[in-house]
């Protein structure tokens, strides 16, 4: 997904050239373009720092505040991933972003006979409150953001990670957190989902009201257009079907009687940055002023930082190939240019390795020096919105945002995004535009390079010759036999207590956070908790989408 659909006469002159968003684009661009589309310098761009944002949610942008840098980190064990924090915040990375393993995302102990060959193979192994203590040594949690890339469990994490600030000496409310917290994107385009849709968008209501009184420096959700983005749908839906599950979780907040300004500024968002640069560039300047006109006319926002659109512009997996993989560094270094003239707050870049397994020490230092480039050397920020007042981009921002709001009325026809999921509607519209574009890029009607043209690596290299981050099995054996001494030395009838009350919480629809958090005290295991909650809320039953 991403790539321009360009249409070629027999003299392979261009024709046309349509962006995955459906957008025509034209040989060139005038006054006249701005006039069609109806563009009008005050409603639609105005000043940096200014609603409705489109050019910046800071008047001076990146002179005063550069961009987070928070590359995607965490592997095997605790330790390993402390030593690889502490190796990226040396060099200069300003946030952390921290990786789970599959087991531990699915509420599973790395004991569990389903967590077998799975254990910190694509991420950290978490079991207990142990494990987040060795984890963030030595980390200085009230200067360092720490992003949390988990969603089903997310709760559990976020008690976890307030739990260990504690133990460290910081109080709950100089921390921040931004646990990913976004599970219907999960049902829509990952499947680290564990609940039905009712009790896990609960869940998403707890931690928000809770950190809105206890951590308020923390985002409590960080909804994922990325990975919905990554599954097949175009840009424009990218920014739709995130906004859609944004407005789900504010209702979910509103409808326990707090205003959207007591909390919204703590809904932030992650999306994807790969495919054509200008696309990119028009979605995320279409998407901050959406975000802002959204927060003040549909939920009646009156403060001016509510309407900020914050999060992460990162990643770009899906643009990344096993062919010619050094390209990937290239690829990479266009894909951070385009977060920063898009205006992104944080910047994770994927690796140029990551198209095979998780980065290496090397490859995941060559994405953050590429970030580090863009800032400080290559001009990055210099001046605020560099391509404002472009008539390409400005024309082009305006076509993006009427294409949201198409695909945005689409989920309000059928009932809502919790309703789009439950049925599979959105997971059925993204898998078959996955296919369609895996058919088009077979037949060449989108280009892919070292793919399907410039096939011949020359010197590059070929598919597979790389250095790869190696698994130690003995990872496994290691953690489990660290959570057998937990569960040894830990006091059990403590523990117990602790999971009774988290069950009689959860059953009697209280927040269940302050219970999460004493559980997590106690180091009951994530398995523990998770199966107090599938015991109330059930499990999720994907529909089908075929």
């Amino acid at each position: 997904m991403g790539v321009a659909k360009y249409i070629k006469d027999e003299k392979d002159r261009v024709l046309e050239v349509i962006f995955q968003s459906g957008i025509k684009v034209k040989p060139h661009y005038g006054p006249k373009d701005l006039e069609e589309v109806g563009f009008d310098y005050e409603k639609d761009l105005g000043e940096p720092g200014e609603y409705p944002f489109t050019r910046s949610i800071h008047p001076q942008g990146y002179r005063t505040r550069e961009w987070t840098t928070r590359q995607y980190t965490g592997f095997g064990t605790p330790k390993e991933t402390n030593e690889r924090f502490k190796l990226m915040i040396s060099q200069g990375q300003t946030g952390l972003n921290v990786a789970f393993d599959l087991p531990t995302q699915m509420g599973l102990d790395s004991d569990d006979p389903l967590a077998e060959g799975e254990v910190g193979r694509v991420g950290m192994a978490v079991d207990t409150l142990r494990d987040f203590e060795i984890a963030f040594e030595g980390i200085a949690l009230d200067r360092i953001g720490t992003g949390l890339t988990i969603n089903a469990v997310a709760s559990i994490m976020l008690a976890m990670y307030q739990a260990v600030a504690e133990k460290f000496g910081y109080r709950p409310e100089v921390i921040s957190a931004t646990p990913q917290n976004d599970i219907l994107k999960e049902m829509i385009g990952r499947g680290m989902w564990i609940f039905p849709v009712e009790p896990s968008v609960k869940l998403i209501g707890d931690t928000i009201e809770y950190s809105m009184k206890v951590m308020p420096r923390t985002n409590a959700v960080s909804v994922c257009g990325y990975h919905i983005r990554e599954s097949g749908a175009t840009p424009a839906q990218e920014i739709a079907y995130a906004f859609q599950i944004a407005n789900t979780y504010i209702e979910e907040v509103v409808r326990r009687g707090y205003h959207v300004d007591q909390f919204a500024r703590g809904i932030t968002f992650n999306f994807n940055i790969f495919g054509n640069l200008w696309e990119q560039v028009a979605k995320f300047r279409a998407a901050r002023k959406l975000w802002a006109k959204l927060l003040k006319e549909k939920w009646g926002a009156k403060e001016r930082r509510t309407m900020f659109l914050r999060g992460l512009f990162g990643g770009g997996g899906s643009g990344l190939t096993k062919e010619q993989p050094i390209i990937n560094v290239v690829r990479g270094a266009y894909y951070a240019l385009a977060a920063a003239l898009g205006g992104a707050q944080t910047t994770a870049l994927c690796s140029y390795d990551e198209a095979y397994t998780i980065p290496t020490p090397y490859s995941a230092l060559i994405s953050l020096r590429t970030l580090q480039l863009l800032m400080d050397e290559v001009g990055l920020r210099d001046t605020v919105d560099p391509l404002a007042g472009s008539y390409f981009i400005e024309t082009l921002t305006k076509q993006m945002e009427s294409k949201i709001l198409e695909e945005m009325a689409e989920i309000d026809r059928i009932g809502g995004m919790k309703r789009a999921v439950e049925t599979g509607y959105v997971q059925r519209k993204v898998a078959q535009q996955a296919y369609q574009w895996q058919k088009g890029l077979e037949r060449g009607e989108y280009i892919k390079i070292g793919v399907n043209k410039y096939t011949d690596p020359g010197p590059l290299g070929e598919e597979g010759e790389v250095e790869l981050h190696k698994y130690d099995p003995r990872t496994a054996e290691e953690q489990i036999k660290a959570l057998k001494e937990v569960k040894r030395t830990r006091d059990n009838r403590e523990v117990l207590k602790r999971l009774k009350d988290l069950e009689a919480a959860a059953r009697q629809g209280k927040n269940v956070m302050p219970y999460l958090v004493e559980a997590v005290k106690a180091y009951a295991t994530v398995g523990e908790m998770t199966k107090v909650f599938k015991e109330v809320f059930g499990e999720f039953q994907e529909p089908s989408i075929f």
